[in-house]
């Protein structure tokens, strides 16, 4: 399970320099706003779940000014950020766990941008979203998939391995395959509403292990579940030391996004 106290302070104590780090997440966004502009539809109502900086928020308000848009984000200071850089009397942004929230309108766009991942319940909350996709509108998400950190997870486990650590040990939550995903958005739509996902693998790269593993910290997303063996020193030493020696390429250690983006057309 995913701590949500500790996942509100760490995306509220990085807000303000999020963007500087969060490149692969904007490439994300972008690719998301490309496929709402390629709809050529008007969208009226809009509701942006994990609003973060604004980043998507500003694109929306750019591209349909007359638009009533709505910003949910579970962090408190996202919402204090985003609200001094997006200031428009159309658009009105909410404070939550949009796992909890009871949203009482409907819209003709609902999305999404790497936030999706930080459900517990990722199948209930997509089930309730969707019901609040009128029909002819679009709900569009992305999310990182089961391959992001694969370069990381291996680190960890071949660390725990030598450092005869019983338990293994897991870097983050667990993300979602493709069939998970497509089973999930298949059992929720219903009629002729279309879905279709598609993948795409992004690699940043770094000087060293410890300079990816700031960049991951700056934009808050740092493991928020608990494993006491995972703050050990000599076991951060060790996957440090691992990931550096196996995961060169060009004098610069990898690190491998999987990225899955899901498209639905509500009809």
């Amino acid at each position: 399970m995913i701590d949500k106290e500790k996942l509100k302070i760490r995306f509220s104590r990085n807000a303000k320099q999020y963007d500087k780090y969060a490149t692969v997440q904007k490439r994300m966004g972008d690719r998301l706003i490309d496929y709402v502009l390629s709809q050529n539809i008007y969208f009226n109502d809009i509701l942006e779940v994990g609003c973060g900086t604004g980043y998507i928020t500003r694109a929306m308000v750019h591209k349909f000014p007359n638009a009533k848009i709505t910003g949910i984000d579970i962090a408190p200071g996202m919402i204090e950020h985003i609200k001094s850089t997006v200031q428009n009397q159309n658009v009105d942004f909410i404070c939550a766990d949009a796992e909890c929230i009871d949203l009482n309108s409907m819209y003709d766009l609902i999305i999404s941008n790497a936030a999706f991942q930080w459900f517990n319940d990722l199948e209930r909350t997509f089930e309730n979203l969707v019901k609040l996709v009128n029909k002819g509108g679009v709900l569009c998400f992305s999310i990182f998939g089961q391959h992001t950190f694969s370069e990381l997870r291996q680190a960890f486990l071949k660390a725990g391995e030598l450092l005869e650590i019983d338990e293994p040990i897991t870097p983050g939550q667990s993300f979602f395959s493709v069939a998970k995903l497509k089973d999930v958005i298949g059992k929720n739509i219903h009629g002729n509403s279309e879905f279709f996902l598609e993948e795409i693998y992004d690699t940043e790269y770094f000087d060293c292990c410890m300079d990816f593993l700031y960049s991951v910290k700056k934009i808050g997303a740092n493991n928020s579940q608990s494993d006491r063996n995972a703050s050990r020193h000599d076991f951060i030493e060790k996957v440090m030391d691992i990931y550096d020696s196996d995961h060169s390429v060009n004098n610069k250690v990898k690190a491998t996004y999987h990225n899955i983006f899901a498209y639905i057309n509500i009809k």
